[in-house]
């Protein structure tokens, strides 16, 4: 027998009490309001394959041709800025707004 969650526990502890048979409880709750309204469930969008096909493609080159318009100076500069971030949060130390 499954284990009866904190609502089931209540819902029978409060019939007891009163004598009255309430309504079931529900075991799990809808989704959402449209699931409430309409009683279906919503199924995800399916995602057109040719704009994610597209938008990674973007992505890809993107820091590729940032790097290389980039100098070394400021290439150094933002790694250094990135590793006293990942070492701030290690340490837990908050940094103050530091301009580039």
């Amino acid at each position: 027998m499954a284990r009866k969650d904190f609502t089931q526990i209540a819902h029978s502890i409060v019939e007891q009490a009163t004598g009255e048979t309430l309504k079931p409880v529900q075991e799990k709750r809808p989704a959402s309001v449209v699931e409430i309204s309409t009683g279906e469930p919503l199924r995800p969008k399916e995602k057109n394959a040719a704009a994610v096909a597209l938008g990674r493609l973007g992505g890809l080159k993107g820091g590729k041709n940032r790097a290389a318009n980039l100098s070394e100076d400021r290439k150094h500069e933002i790694a250094q800025q990135a590793a006293k971030t990942r070492w701030a949060k290690v340490k837990g130390v908050e940094l103050g707004a530091q301009g580039s």
